[in-house]
């Protein structure tokens, strides 16, 4: 596998990553609170950003297999707030030393876990060669099932040899009822 990356994605290859990208995060829909999912105009708009890099991890007879985005340039990223990261890492921020990877999407296959590594390995070394930092998110449902910040960190290790991980923020999403009232208005 290799890893190409696209400043701006069209073409055939904008229809295989709309492909891998809608399968891979679809399920999603009816399991997260949160969209996970973009709609295929913004999936569009980030595809010709070319302040967001596009990771593609091919085979060798260039099948897509997996799809990363990734900027350092914070004000491309719809929901999140570049002056947290500002006050919290103002070097690194002043620097363009904060990258966000905004979703890794793999194909469904035996190759998923090469797919992925791959992309998060050259993710990790353009990160790194800068003394950078990387942030991403995922949902609670993506780390109970999947342990997606142990993994991570787990692989950012063996590539680093030495890793600090925190949790930043966290979303949390409430849903209040009345049977009592339900019950005595019925």
């Amino acid at each position: 596998m290799t890893i190409k990356i696209h400043d701006i994605l069209g073409g055939d290859l904008r229809e295989a990553a709309w492909a891998l990208y809608s399968d891979a995060f679809r399920e999603l829909d009816a399991l997260a609170v949160q969209r996970h999912l973009m709609y295929r105009g913004e999936f569009d708009d980030v595809m010709d950003d070319p302040r967001v890099q596009k990771y593609l991890c091919l085979d060798l007879d260039d099948t897509l297999r997996g799809l990363s985005i990734y900027t350092n340039d914070l004000d491309a990223v719809p929901l999140i707030s570049p002056a947290y990261f500002h006050r919290r890492w103002p070097q690194h921020h002043a620097e363009h030393r904060i990258w966000h990877c905004g979703f890794v999407a793999t194909q469904t296959d035996g190759r998923a876990a090469a797919a992925f590594g791959e992309l998060v390995t050259a993710m990790y070394h353009t990160a790194a060669g800068r003394d950078g930092l990387i942030a991403l998110d995922f949902c609670a449902r993506t780390d109970e099932v999947r342990h997606m910040s142990r993994v991570v960190r787990l692989m950012l290790h063996r590539l680093s040899g030495d890793v600090r991980a925190q949790r930043i923020d966290e979303q949390q999403y409430w849903l209040y009822e009345f049977p009592t009232v339900a019950a005595s208005t019925a």
